[in-house]
């Protein structure tokens, strides 16, 4: 699984401050692991969502932003924790369009579109966890013999 180097930093979402400071750890985070420029772009995309639906839908509550390191392949888990009232319905929330905060609707779906892995856990009147988690591309081992 992963290794007991993983580092985790919490970050608390209660205001539109939080939100900007979690969208600029992140950034730094995945710089730190060794994103290039447009991959930080989308996970700092990817967390000012799910950020803003943690404060917005859910009431606030925290995200929790976790460097990985899977036997030299590194990598970033971001999860977004609410105790709100939960998704009733994550297929619907999930589509292009669906809103209940008359915004564009495209949150969620967006967030998952732009990361590797997308996980929702929902229950009704408990809250939601949504885990993104994204992985430096592995370096292709060189060829051995001639070409």
């Amino acid at each position: 699984m992963h290794a007991a180097n993983d580092s985790t930093t919490r970050l608390p979402i209660a205001s539109d401050a939080d939100l900007a400071w979690v969208r600029q750890q992140v950034r730094h985070s995945a710089a730190d692991v060794g994103f290039g420029l447009v991959q930080q772009t989308k996970l700092v995309t990817a967390a000012s969502e799910l950020a803003r639906n943690t404060l917005v839908h859910g009431g606030g509550g925290h995200a929790e932003i976790t460097t990985l390191d899977d036997r030299g392949r590194r990598g970033l888990r971001l999860s977004f924790v609410d105790t709100g009232q939960g998704i009733r319905d994550i297929d619907l929330a999930m589509s292009d369009g669906y809103t209940t905060g008359g915004g564009l609707g495209m949150g969620l779906g967006g967030a998952r579109r732009l990361v590797e892995d997308f996980t929702v856990d929902s229950h009704p009147d408990t809250g939601t966890t949504v885990t993104v988690t994204e992985w430096l591309p592995e370096v292709p081992a060189p060829r051995s013999g001639s070409a």
